[in-house]
């Protein structure tokens, strides 16, 4: 016996990251303190993301990391190496 036939009633999803985000989550406050570029290191030191190329593969698996760095569903990932140059510059600018 194949068990009951069960139908999806849409193919596609029409909604927007932010619509999987609660209302009172504590990242909204601080994704409208940074700009897109700092979101993903951000990103990676609160919720332990060990490098950067899991920082850029994560986002596919994870709803809440797509919406913080501001990938909308049909968004492709960065490249990892996009990540490098803007640790160093947050990190020369913290030094001065």
């Amino acid at each position: 016996m194949r068990g009951a036939d069960i139908t999806r009633k849409s193919l596609f999803v029409m909604r927007n990251t932010a619509d999987y985000i609660r209302a009172d989550h504590p990242l909204i406050a601080i994704r409208e303190m940074l700009n897109q570029a700092l979101r993903g290191l951000v990103l990676q030191a609160l919720y332990g993301v060990r490098s950067e190329r899991l920082l850029c593969e994560q986002p596919g698996y994870n709803m809440l990391y797509r919406w913080f760095v501001g990938w909308g569903m049909e968004d492709a990932a960065r490249d990892y190496s996009t990540y490098t140059p803007i640790a160093v510059q947050a990190a020369l600018a913290g030094t001065g």
